[in-house]
């Protein structure tokens, strides 16, 4: 039997219906709390929605201590929080809820019918169970205080009561979605400091301009190296895409927040495709020598069909400076050692990254320093706390900040009930 809506007047207010938002209201809701989901688009998890390319890549396979390892971003912070509620937390949740979740390739969680509607809709019930008072179209614009606590938050419609405001805005990755900003204005005018806000996983601008003649090309199981001032700093194996600008996919996306630094800081980055990752270059030259024995009177462009993607071969013969009309045979060993050098050091310069709202990910946001990890609660304001993408945590690609946004939300929801109910027990 579905709980009745109750007000949130000295009860809990949250701001934002994204992941960590829906998680954080029902949480405080099942906690006994009368709360108030407050957000400022028509509908309730717009970024959850194109998450996963619309099929919502929702958590990653593996114990909390795995998951850690996963957040460049201050991961430490979410140390307890995901020792609380890791994957297998999650995953029981939205079965208890309808939804059913499966493991593909990698570790990567997702909906059994593959569609990020499911995730929302599932949500949704959860938060019509708690008895949440939902409302859309509302922009918070600041948090009202009395005394030093918060008091409630004021929108464009009015004082909106409240013993405690879980703020759960996101960062400003995919404006359209409602990420806009929002919480850290409010963040530095209750005077927290604000990290400054820059692109996570986000695809990169590359100097070379061949990559439009092989834009839309994905390549599997490579390895790509990010080198900085010609050091190598970090590798990746995986799936990458060639775009009309440069470089995306889960590869590049991972590599993305350490090359983004490093280009601010002006630094010479490159990113090295290794195509045949698993062949040494030895094992690759005897590859080649086989392969151009079997096409020894065929051209030089008309060679490499078996060892790379079509539209990729062009440009790789350019490259290693090899006449494409040469016929296989009059190649020199010079030549071949070269090509095979190319094929396990593909290079590329970056110049940037695309900018943040085009990001996935928002790296930055609210000092973690001035939120307490066993609560979220500010250590500024009283009753005030924070979830989410707002907060300065970011992920890799893979589920892993979908993972941390429902995670704080749980964490945040039930420590901002326990807030409001001990302090209505005690008044």
């Amino acid at each position: 039997m579905m709980a009745q809506q109750r007000t949130a007047d000295g009860g809990v207010v949250v701001v934002g219906g994204g992941a960590a938002g829906m998680m954080a209201a029902g949480q405080a809701a099942m906690a006994g709390a009368a709360v108030r989901l407050l957000e400022k688009k028509e509908r309730l998890g717009s970024k959850v929605l194109i998450s996963g390319k619309g099929r919502c890549n929702l958590t990653h396979d593996a114990r909390a201590e795995e998951l850690i390892e996963a957040y460049p971003g201050n991961g430490r912070f979410l140390q307890g929080i995901l020792h609380e509620f890791d994957s297998g937390r999650l995953r029981e949740f939205f079965a208890e809820y309808g939804l059913e979740t499966k493991t593909e390739r990698g570790g990567r969680v997702f909906p059994v019918s593959e569609a990020a509607k499911d995730v929302v809709q599932a949500l949704s019930q959860y938060l019509q169970a708690g008895g949440v008072a939902v409302e859309c179209r509302q922009t918070v614009k600041e948090i009202q205080l009395k005394d030093g606590r918060v008091s409630g938050v004021r929108t464009a419609a009015g004082v909106i009561p409240g013993k405690a405001v879980i703020i759960c805005t996101g960062g400003a990755s995919y404006p359209g979605t409602g990420s806009t900003g929002d919480g850290y204005r409010i963040a530095q005018a209750l005077g927290h400091t604000v990290v400054t806000p820059r692109p996570s996983l986000v695809p990169l601008r590359t100097r070379e301009d061949w990559v439009q003649e092989v834009q839309g090309l994905s390549l599997r199981n490579v390895e790509v190296s990010l080198w900085v001032r010609g050091k190598k700093k970090a590798a990746k194996f995986g799936e990458m895409l060639f775009t009309h600008f440069g470089l995306s996919g889960p590869v590049i996306l991972t590599l993305s927040r350490e090359a983004d630094e490093a280009l601010r800081a002006g630094e010479e980055v490159r990113l090295q495709i290794d195509l045949k990752p698993a062949l040494t270059q030895e094992q690759l030259d005897l590859r080649l020598q086989r392969d151009f024995q079997r096409f020894s009177n065929k051209q030089c462009k008309q060679a490499l069909d078996d060892l790379l993607p079509k539209s990729l071969i062009p440009v790789v013969i350019r490259l290693s400076g090899i006449d494409p009309e040469r016929v296989v045979h009059q190649m020199t060993r010079e030549e071949r050692q070269r090509l095979g050098k190319l094929l396990k050091a593909l290079t590329l310069t970056l110049t940037g990254a695309l900018p943040l709202a085009a990001a996935i990910v928002t790296a930055g946001g609210v000092d973690v320093k001035e939120i307490d990890p066993k609560t979220l609660a500010s250590r500024k304001v009283q009753g005030l706390y924070w979830a989410g993408e707002v907060v300065d945590v970011d992920g890799v690609t893979g589920g892993y900040n979908l993972q941390a946004a429902f995670a704080m939300g749980y964490r945040a929801g039930r420590a901002a009930a326990y807030y409001v109910t001990g302090e209505n027990q005690r008044s």
